[in-house]
């Protein structure tokens, strides 16, 4: 990941809030994510990894890969802008990653950091939940029958 590295005794004590926002075929790295939103302000980080699962609907998964739209980086951008405008809200980190995966292997990561541990829950799964619904990713699962299918277009 190239999330910037967070300095949280550096941030300063007020400003704009820290968003990053990635689509890449690298591996994903939750720590890097939750340094990123540091903040010497924030009481609460919180983070989310949505990893590849292997079962879907009462079907056995053996791979799946994700294809993005061109648009999917700004729009993820976007929606980590639209969460990081909560007054609430210190910083917001969030990717998605693209190409084959594994199962285990992350395919979204999220951290979010705010002064309070049930507005930093809020923010983070707002974040999700956009991301999901916005992003212009499909997913092409493959079941352990050797049939295909793609889904979660928005």
């Amino acid at each position: 990941m190239t999330a910037p590295t967070a300095d949280a005794s550096r941030r300063p004590a007020a400003g704009p809030p820290a968003t990053f926002g990635e689509v890449t075929d690298r591996p994903l790295d939750l720590a890097a994510h939750e340094a990123a939103v540091a903040d010497r302000r924030a009481g609460a980080v919180v983070s989310f990894q949505g990893v590849v699962r292997d079962h879907d609907h009462g079907r056995a998964v053996t791979s799946l890969e994700y294809e993005g739209h061109p648009s999917a980086e700004r729009i993820l951008r976007e929606v980590a802008a639209e969460v990081a405008a909560d007054p609430d809200v210190y910083a917001v980190a969030v990717s998605h990653r693209v190409g084959p995966l594994a199962i285990g292997d992350a395919a979204l990561v999220a951290a979010v950091s705010t002064a309070h541990r049930a507005a930093a829950f809020a923010a983070c799964a707002r974040l999700v939940d956009e991301v999901k619904a916005r992003l212009p990713i499909w997913k092409r699962q493959v079941f352990a029958d050797g049939t295909e299918e793609w889904v979660n277009c928005p």
